[in-house]
């Protein structure tokens, strides 16, 4: 099916569900294509394609809403679905903020272009992909005997996506996304398994880094492990691997959304124009970034994307706002997700950071836990290193890292220019002061 063939299908099926009771209606007809690909012990382990067409359908009627899915793109099918949508949208309660967004908020410019479909997608065959994931399999163990086992895979996505709604707007995106990488396990002397990994994801299948480059970021990550133990407790300066960093964003993306404001779950409500964060941290949310893993020119409810400054030097700009939650707040919206998160960066790199650390942790991954947008409280676990004068002296693990959201921003005194590149969320290395750490 092409793009004018879902549009015309996504048209046909608005016009049906207004003939037969809605008031407003949204289509969504999307086409999807994923493979992947695990090699492991010098052979394939997995090999898995997969195609999924799918129409999505929102109904709105009489100030009442549902939401509906289908695989079976079948006309005569579809009507019989349309039908059953609307019938069963009346028997659910009113809400006076239920409706498509006011057509002013939707895009005048749909001809941007992003750069986010590598058209050469079809022309990758499985013996290729099963190339590369053997390559990566064979480069990890060439790195070192201590190495238990190593799993390499490869994946890639192929998508087109159409929207209509019956209020005016109508739009498409094709993209594809493409990710290699490993995990890799070790010997510890003391019986330990340590583990680490290497991945990347980019729009263009010849903007994936090399095997030798992903090989020796997991297995010197899993060396770098062995001989882990726990340190005291008590406060260190902290830096955060720019990979591992963005579970920190979401401390402050969660709380600016306009669901968490309306039910009083945030900590940031109220705080728009006020210094939440150190004056070192600029948030920007960037649709327009060509090839990122974000970009886009609409978001899922149809609205116009643009560039934003969400926090300037520490102060809160905008929040997140979806046309729903922004309805019952009275605000305008502004789209309440974030597409590509890029920041001020600052100078130096990750290395350059340790070197001026007199006692601290340095952070590679974190590890579960737990935080509360309401009152900003976190607590994670966390693997990683610790410093002495500058040095990387031994591995720790089993600790812990908590504090409140609106102390803990104010205590990041530089970030390095380092941002992740495989990853919609480009954030540097971060390094903070006095974090409380939890060990012995």
């Amino acid at each position: 099916m092409s793009k004018n063939d879902r549009l015309e299908l996504a048209q046909w099926a608005i016009t049906r569900a207004l003939k037969l009771g809605a008031d407003q209606a949204a289509v969504s007809i999307s086409n999807q294509r994923d493979v992947e690909v695990e090699f492991r012990d010098n052979k394939p382990e997995k090999l898995k394609e997969s195609t999924q067409n799918s129409l999505s359908l929102k109904i709105y009627t009489d100030q009442k809403y549902s939401y509906h899915s289908t695989n079976d793109m079948g006309k005569e099918s579809l009507e019989k679905f349309i039908k059953e949508a609307i019938v069963s949208t009346t028997y659910l309660t009113k809400d006076e903020y239920r409706s498509l967004p006011d057509p002013k908020y939707y895009p005048e410019n749909l001809n941007i272009e992003l750069d986010i479909l590598d058209k050469s997608y079809q022309q990758i065959d499985t013996k290729e992909r099963v190339k590369l994931a053997a390559e990566i399999e064979k480069a990890a163990l060439n790195i070192s005997d201590k190495i238990i086992s190593a799993t390499a895979s490869y994946s890639d996505t192929h998508f087109h996506l159409v929207r209509v709604h019956s209020n005016g707007f109508s739009a498409g995106i094709e993209g594809t996304s493409f990710g290699a990488g490993v995990e890799v396990t070790v010997k510890d002397p003391d019986g330990g398994r340590p583990a680490d990994w290497s991945w990347a994801v980019t729009r263009f299948f010849n903007e994936l880094p090399n095997a030798e480059f992903l090989a020796k970021k997991a297995v010197g990550g899993a060396l770098a492990k062995i001989g882990q133990d726990k340190i005291e407790s008590g406060k260190y300066t902290m830096i955060v691997e720019n990979r591992a960093a963005s579970r920190l964003i979401s401390l402050l993306t969660g709380p600016m959304t306009a669901r968490a404001l309306q039910q009083k779950s945030s900590y940031l409500e109220g705080k728009q124009g006020q210094q939440i964060a150190s004056e070192k941290l600029t948030l920007i949310d960037d649709p327009f970034i060509k090839r990122g893993l974000g970009s886009r020119l609409f978001d899922s409810e149809g609205l116009a994307v643009k560039r934003r400054v969400l926090i300037e030097k520490g102060v809160l700009k905008e929040y997140l706002l979806d046309d729903y939650y922004g309805k019952k707040l009275g605000l305008e919206p502004n789209s309440g997700s974030t597409s590509n998160i890029i920041f001020d960066n600052g100078s130096g790199t990750m290395e350059d950071m340790i070197k001026d650390v007199e006692k601290g942790i340095l952070i590679n991954n974190f590890i579960g836990g737990n935080s509360n947008s309401t009152t900003g409280d976190f607590s994670f676990g966390i693997v990683g290193q610790f410093i002495s004068d500058g040095q990387i002296v031994k591995p720790v693990n089993e600790m812990n890292i908590s504090g409140n959201s609106e102390e803990f921003w104010h205590k990041l005194l530089k970030l390095g220019n380092d941002p992740y590149p495989y990853s919609s969320t480009r954030v540097p290395s971060l390094l903070f002061n006095d974090i409380q750490f939890s060990g012995i």
